[in-house]
């Protein structure tokens, strides 16, 4: 990482092309193998159509590291991510229940929380989706002007405010 200080990825729902090249990517690079079900940033298509690129957003406030009654997450001095400790984690699921957007998961045969690390300052998910010219994740610097409950939301949240943009407010009465 070439500077310091907390990092977020933006993203821009209607850049997604659903190409799924984040999840892979982030497998590849946190499991060893194209794993989506394991990846830190995962894709919901919850309406043909309309694809979501669901992670972690750094929440100004942490909800899920106060949540965590054994101290199993903790937050990088250097990028502002949650950091898992596996080795404590017990994957009771305290800390999804107090995420606002629902994103951390348990891991599916390792059980422990799953969350973007941020990939220690250089998220390869964005590096990718830029290459592919989408730019529906940027990498942003600092947190200026960034107010994480905009994006900590849940995929069906996110779906219906989408749908609401590209097809109009009377969407709502058909969800």
């Amino acid at each position: 990482m070439s500077q310091s200080g907390p990092i977020w990825i933006y993203r821009n729902y209607l850049n997604c092309s659903g190409c799924r090249r984040c999840e892979i990517v982030c497998s590849l690079s946190h499991e060893g193998r194209i794993w989506p079900e394991a990846s830190r940033v995962r894709i919901f298509m919850l309406v043909p159509g309309i694809e979501i690129p669901h992670l972690c957003v750094q929440c100004h406030d942490y909800p899920c590291v106060e949540a965590c009654s054994v101290g199993a997450l903790s937050t990088s001095k250097e990028t502002g991510a949650v950091l898992v400790d596996k080795e404590k984690c017990i994957a009771c699921g305290q800390c999804i229940e107090a995420c606002p957007g629902k994103i951390p998961y348990i891991h599916p045969t390792d059980k422990y929380a799953v969350i973007c690390d941020l990939c220690n300052g250089d998220p390869k998910c964005v590096k990718v989706c830029s290459e592919g010219g989408w730019n529906a994740l940027q990498l942003i610097r600092g947190r200026v002007g960034y107010n994480s409950k905009l994006y900590a939301k849940t995929p069906e949240m996110i779906t219906t405010e989408v749908m609401k943009v590209l097809f109009g407010e009377e969407i709502a009465e058909l969800i």
